[in-house]
């Protein structure tokens, strides 16, 4: 099951490298180890961990028009699709014909920051690159017709850093991923934390060679961002993110330190949070575009982990206001109520999807034909969703005469794997998918982190209870069926 937890777990991407008993990379980044990362005790000691990336060149923002082609072994007609990113929020802002193996977008307004890249409107095949108007014509060169298989940027010295960066990133990860699987009972747990220890700063030294080698870039300064200058000072935390720079929204930095210093700092408790919450809103309040950007990390991260209390705090006290918010703009407010309209008593989004079967199933034309509608976000890998589907489906038999109906819609991408687990479970209630796994549309509408998730509606759409087990369900329906 994929559980993308953000603050109270700390889901923090860990990187890492390779590292023996006593490396050359444990020698070269000895400096960075000896330095105390404790939280107990505040400090405005500067970070080892910490290179500046920025200078006169990149300083900033830029926006400009450049030229972005290249090659791309797809099929004639194929639709190339260029999406800027805001976190993890993208919008569409131009598209490409495939034509003789080759795409041109001609001429594109961009700024400074990282795209997405995505190939027939299909989420699954997608890479990102970075495009800053200092390089005015940008040639990709794809090997297949898979975005995020082989590819250069010839004359891209920002692409060209991203995705020799980005490859080494994800062998850390897995790296490490496999030592902390070795973990588990180890009687050489010490060493083998020792080892993770290494591999983390492997990745730093890494940042920092990179930086030196492409100064003036927007990677650069992106690569500065993923460690705190201060990061044992909780009021200096953000310090070295300037609330002016507009690009560092176009990235996952932002967000990613908001979740840095909530791990950090809240001890997971609500007075932490909340006090996390108002240094980072004190800090970006001088600009309204950023300062939209980190209140929405934050509600948006609060939001996935089930503390909608502390959504409640953010919206009332920052977005809605009639003073705080007097001067947010109405893009900040529409994206706080796609999070509203999933609380209890709000109306979720209404759905049209192909369902297993044959047809289409949308959620609102079904939720006014019975008394209560149960959707629940399943995915055929999913343990805990095997444990609860066997529930469910005597649940929906017993009801089901009385106004009870039940939508099962899968995170799955394969139909086959779909198909044959609805037909192994006997699941006897309606099942839908869009077949994109996360990134189906759905997915993202209703904020699915994890499964199973579920969302009880009475006849008018309204949410009335939102569970997380099928038992809580059946209490309520022996209440009110």
């Amino acid at each position: 099951m994929k559980i993308m937890t953000w603050i109270a777990s700390g889901l923090i991407l860990i990187l890492t490298a390779c590292v023996g008993n006593t490396t050359n990379t444990e020698v070269e980044t000895s400096g960075i180890a000896t330095q105390s990362t404790s939280s107990s005790t505040q400090t405005d000691v500067v970070s080892l961990k910490y290179k500046n990336g920025t200078n006169d060149q990149n300083r900033g923002d830029k926006t400009g028009n450049i030229r972005l082609h290249g090659s791309l072994p797809a099929e004639n007609g194929s639709m190339l699709h260029l999406y800027l990113t805001e976190a993890r929020t993208k919008t569409l802002i131009d598209s490409a014909v495939v034509d003789g193996a080759a795409f041109n977008f001609p001429s594109v307004e961009v700024s400074r920051g990282f795209y997405e890249l995505i190939l027939n409107g299909k989420a699954n095949n997608k890479t990102l690159i970075v495009l800053n108007p200092d390089e005015r014509d940008v040639n990709l060169q794809f090997k297949s017709s898979r975005l995020g298989a082989n590819r250069t940027a010839p004359d891209s010295r920002e692409n060209s850093a991203a995705f020799a960066y980005f490859q080494l990133e994800t062998r850390n990860r897995n790296e490490i991923k496999t030592l902390r699987k070795g973990m588990r009972d180890s009687p050489y747990r010490k060493r083998i934390e020792a080892q993770v220890k290494g591999k983390e700063l492997e990745l730093v030294q890494v940042q920092h060679d990179m930086i030196d080698k492409y100064p003036g870039t927007y990677f650069a300064k992106y690569l500065s961002w993923k460690n705190p200058k201060y990061p044992n000072s909780q009021g200096r935390f953000f310090e070295d993110i300037d609330p002016f720079d507009n690009s560092v929204v176009h990235s996952l930095a932002l967000s990613d330190r908001i979740t840095e210093m909530m791990k950090k700092y809240s001890k997971g408790e609500d007075s932490g949070f909340l006090a996390c919450i108002d240094i980072i809103k004190a800090h970006f309040e001088p600009h309204n575009f950023t300062l939209e950007s980190a209140l929405y990390a934050m509600l948006d991260g609060f939001y996935n982990t089930g503390k909608e209390d502390i959504c409640q705090y953010i919206l009332d006290n920052f977005i809605f206001d009639e003073d705080c918010g007097a001067d947010l703009s109405d893009v900040i407010r529409q994206r706080a109520q796609g999070i509203i309209n999933l609380q209890v008593g709000k109306t979720p989004p209404n759905f049209n999807i192909d369902a297993y079967g044959g047809g289409k199933i949308n959620l609102m034309k079904t939720v006014a034909k019975n008394k209560f509608t149960l959707v629940m976000f399943w995915a055929s890998w999913c343990h805990k969703c095997e444990q609860e589907v066997p529930v469910l489906i005597p649940l929906y038999t017993q009801y089901h005469a009385a106004g009870f109906e039940a939508i099962g819609v899968s995170i799955d991408q394969n139909h086959t794997t779909w198909a044959n687990i609805i037909e192994e479970k006997g699941m006897n209630y309606p099942n839908v998918s869009q077949l994109l796994g996360w990134d189906s549309p759905i997915v993202k509408k209703y904020k699915i982190t994890s499964t199973p998730a579920y969302f009880l509606l009475d006849s008018k759409g309204v949410i009335v209870l939102k569970p997380t087990r099928v038992h809580e369900v059946a209490s309520f329906l022996a209440l009110n069926l």
